[in-house]
C-alpha cells in the first residue's frame, strides 16, 4: 500500500477508485468520501480510509476527531450522511448481514448483565453465534476466557468487574469464533500494564493467524508495537494514512553517521557544501540538498572510516503531533 501524509481532497480533487475497483479487493475495509453530520456539525468529512487485508491498523486522533464515529458507520451501527463504506467487500449498512459474522468487535465499551458471571455473560453472547455449533460453545467461551486472562475471575458476578476486567471480557466475546476482521475501540482502556501487554499479545497472534484488525487507541507507544499500518484523523478528516515505517520515514531530514573521525567527515561534507554537525558517536547529516547515497560516497573518496549509516527515524509520538497540530492550524 502506498504511503500517503496529505489532507484530505476537498471539492474537485482527484478521487479515488469507486468500490469494486480491482484494489478494493485488497482491502478488509474501505470508505470513499465517508461524512457523518450530527445537527449540522461534520463529526466525519469527506474519509477515503484504506485497511489491506492482514493489516493491523491503529486509528489514531486527539479525543472528539470522529474514530469511534468512523468505526461505528464501518460496522454499520449509524448510517452515513454521504459517502460509501465497505467491509469484507460488502456495503455497509445495507449488506451487514453478509459479513458481521465473520467480524468481531469491540465499541464504546462492552455491554453484559450485571446480575450475571462473566463465564455466563460469554455462554449468551456464544448462543447467539451464528457459526458456532451448541456443543462448541464451551470449548469456545474457556477458550476466549483463558485468552484475554479472565479464567480465574470467570464465575464472579460481571457487577463486581473492575473496568479493565470489563474490557478483557468484551475483548472475548469478539474473539469467540476465529474472524477475519476484529475491530477494537480503546480496547487497552482501564487495563493495567500487565494487561495491556496481555492485550498487545492477543493483537500480535491475530496478526500471526492473518486475521486484520483496526485498533483505536490514544497509546501511540501501543500503536507503534503492535500496528503494520496507521491512520491519523483529525477534527472528523484523515491527514494521514500508510505502512507505520514508511510514515515514520516520511519527512525525516537527517542522516546518522557513526564515525569515529567526526570532523574530518565535516570537512569532506563541507567541502561539497552538505550540512552536517557533530553528534555523540559521529555526525548527524541535512538531507535536504543530498542523498544518502552522495554523502556515502563524498566520505568514501574522502577516506573517512564509517561504521553506520541510518536514517534519522522519528517517534510516532512526533510525528503524530506534527499531524495534528497541522490540522488544527490549516
Amino acid at each position: 500500500m502506498t504511503t500517503t501524509m496529505r489532507p484530505t481532497p476537498g471539492p474537485g480533487a482527484e478521487t479515488l477508485p469507486g468500490p469494486g475497483a480491482g484494489k478494493d479487493q485488497e482491502l478488509a475495509a474501505a470508505t470513499r468520501g465517508l461524512g457523518k453530520r450530527f445537527k449540522g456539525v461534520d463529526a466525519v468529512s469527506e474519509l477515503d480510509l484504506e485497511v489491506p487485508r492482514g493489516s493491523v491498523l491503529g486509528l489514531l486522533g486527539p479525543n472528539g476527531s470522529g474514530k469511534t464515529t468512523t468505526i461505528r458507520m464501518l460496522l454499520g451501527l449509524t448510517a452515513p450522511s454521504t459517502g460509501t463504506a465497505e467491509l469484507l467487500g460488502a456495503r455497509m449498512p445495507e449488506q451487514a448481514q453478509q459479513v458481521l459474522s465473520t467480524v468481531g468487535a469491540l465499541v464504546e465499551g462492552p455491554g453484559f448483565h450485571s446480575f450475571l458471571s462473566g463465564r455466563d455473560n460469554l455462554r449468551r453472547c456464544a448462543a447467539a453465534e451464528p457459526r458456532l455449533a451448541t456443543r462448541s460453545i464451551k470449548a469456545a467461551v474457556d477458550s476466549a476466557l483463558e485468552r484475554v486472562g479472565l479464567t480465574e475471575a470467570a464465575d464472579r458476578r460481571y457487577r463486581g468487574y473492575s473496568l479493565g476486567m470489563k474490557q478483557r471480557l468484551g475483548l472475548a466475546a469478539a474473539l469467540l469464533v476465529p474472524r477475519e476482521l476484529v475491530i477494537l475501540d480503546e480496547p487497552t482502556n482501564g487495563l493495567d500494564p500487565a494487561g495491556t501487554r496481555e492485550v498487545r499479545a492477543v493483537i500480535g497472534e491475530l496478526h500471526r493467524e492473518g486475521t486484520t484488525v483496526i485498533v483505536s487507541s490514544h497509546l501511540l507507544a501501543e500503536v507503534e508495537a503492535t500496528c503494520t499500518h496507521v491512520a491519523v484523523m483529525n477534527r472528523g478528516s484523515l491527514v494521514a494514512q500508510g505502512q507505520l515505517d514508511e510514515l515514520l520515514e516520511a519527512g525525516n531530514t537527517g542522516l546518522e553517521v557513526r564515525t569515529e573521525d567526526a570532523p574530518a567527515a565535516l570537512e569532506a561534507l563541507g567541502a561539497e557544501r552538505v550540512p552536517a554537525r557533530e553528534v555523540e558517536g559521529g555526525v548527524l547529516v541535512d538531507l535536504t540538498t543530498a542523498r544518502p547515497e552522495q554523502v556515502l560516497r563524498v566520505l568514501v573518496r574522502a577516506e573517512v572510516a564509517v561504521t553506520e549509516a541510518r536514517k534519522q527515524r522519528t517517534g510516532l509520538e512526533d510525528l503524530f503531533a506534527q499531524l495534528t497540530e497541522e490540522g488544527a492550524q490549516a
